[in-house]
C-alpha cells in the first residue's frame, strides 16, 4: 500500500466540507477503474472525457474494489515506506509516487504518478493506482475533492461507441478471480441484443484469447413490422443492414428456405443472397421487398428498423 503521512488525513478532514460542495458542483464527474483491463476513465458532465492505462496492485497486494471518494490531493508528495516508516523519499526523480497524489481510501490508497512508466499496464503496485506522469497531472487538474471513484474487476466489457457501434472485450484474469464461460458471456450479452450475431464457437475463441482486443459486432437495431416488434434484431456492418430471416418468415407467414450450398434464401416471392451470422440466416435490407414484400427505413437515433408491408410481386411463371 502507498502509505501517506498523517498530514494527509488532516487535509482530508479540513477539506471534507468542500467535498460535498465539489460533488454538488459537478454531479456528472466521476472516476471508474477496471482492474481487469487496467483502464481508468474520467467522466465529466456524465460523458467520457479522459481514458488512461494504469498500473494496478500486485496479486498479493491487490487494489481494493468498491465505491470510494477522492478525499485529498497533493502535489509533490513524499513517499513513506509502508514497511519502515522512517524510510522516506522527498519529491523528485527517485520518488515512486511521481509528482501527484489523489487519495481515495484510508490514507494508504491513492491514484498517483510513477517514476517507472514502463510498469503501466501491469499488476505492479502495493495496491495504489499508478499513472504516467503526464496523464496523472492532466487528471489531477480536472478532479475535485469529493468526486466518486468506482473500482471494479470486470473481464467482460460491453459498450457502444459514440457512432453506435456495439463492441465487446474480454481481458485476462490477472487476479484469478473471475471465471468466464460461454453461457455466462451470453447472459451478459443478452440485454444488448447481441447474442444472435455470435456463435458459441465465436465466444469460446474470444474467451480463450482473453487478449483485451475489441470485437466490433456492428450497429444493432430493434425490428418492427407494421408497428409490431419482432424478436430478432438487425445488424449494420460496413454500411450494409442485415435482417434476420426466420422471424420475418413467421410474421409474414411466408416460408423461407435457406440453401447453404449456393448461400441463398428463397420464398414464394423470390430468391436473394443469404448470409450466415452467428449461424443464423440473415438477408439484406434492400432484398426484403423481393423476399417478404417488406420495405423499411432506419431510425438511427432510436436504434430501430421500421418495416412496412407492400404489395407483393410474385414470381413470374
Amino acid at each position: 500500500m502507498c502509505l501517506k503521512v498523517l498530514a494527509l488525513c488532516l487535509v482530508a478532514i479540513i477539506f471534507w466540507g468542500d467535498a460535498g460542495n465539489a460533488a454538488k458542483a459537478d454531479e456528472g464527474a466521476k472516476i471508474t477503474i477496471n482492474l481487469a483491463s487496467r483502464i481508468l476513465v474520467f467522466y465529466q458532465d456524465g460523458k467520457k472525457k479522459y481514458m488512461y492505462h494504469i498500473g494496478a496492485g500486485r496479486i498479493d497486494t491487490p487494489t481494493p474494489t468498491g465505491m470510494f471518494t477522492i478525499v485529498a490531493k497533493e502535489e509533490n508528495p513524499e513517499w513513506v515506506d509502508p514497511k519502515d516508516l522512517k524510510k522516506r523519499i522527498v519529491s523528485g526523480e527517485d520518488n515512486p509516487l511521481g509528482y501527484r497524489w489523489m487519495e481515495f481510501k484510508d490514507g494508504y490508497y491513492g491514484i498517483h504518478g510513477t517514476n517507472q512508466p514502463d510498469s503501466i499496464g501491469g499488476y505492479v503496485s502495493n495496491g495504489c493506482v499508478r499513472m504516467r506522469e503526464e496523464d496523472v497531472e492532466q487528471l489531477f487538474d480536472a478532479v475535485e475533492i469529493g468526486i466518486p471513484v468506482e473500482i471494479r474487476y470486470e473481464r467482460l466489457v460491453i459498450e457502444e461507441t459514440d457512432d453506435g457501434m456495439s463492441v465487446y472485450y474480454i481481458y485476462p484474469d490477472g487476479y484469478c478471480r473471475q471465471y468466464l464461460d460461454v453461457a455466462g458471456v451470453r447472459e451478459e450479452l443478452e440485454p444488448y441484443g447481441l447474442n444472435t450475431f455470435l456463435s458459441n464457437e465465436d465466444i469460446l475463441e474470444k474467451i480463450e484469447k482473453s487478449d483485451g482486443e475489441p470485437t466490433y459486432i456492428g450497429r444493432v437495431y430493434r425490428v418492427f413490422v407494421d408497428d409490431r416488434w419482432i424478436s430478432g434484431r438487425a445488424l449494420e456492418r460496413e454500411g450494409v443492414i442485415y435482417v434476420p430471416a426466420l422471424p420475418l418468415s413467421v410474421v409474414t407467414k411466408r416460408n423461407v428456405v435457406w440453401d447453404t450450398t449456393v448461400r441463398a434464401a428463397m420464398t414464394d416471392l423470390g430468391t436473394v443472397p443469404g448470409y450466415s451470422i452467428g449461424q443464423r440466416l440473415f438477408v439484406r435490407l434492400q432484398d426484403l421487398e423481393k423476399l417478404f414484400a417488406l420495405r423499411g427505413e432506419i431510425r438511427f437515433t432510436e436504434h430501430q428498423l421500421n418495416l412496412k408491408t407492400v404489395a407483393a410481386t410474385p414470381l413470374s411463371s
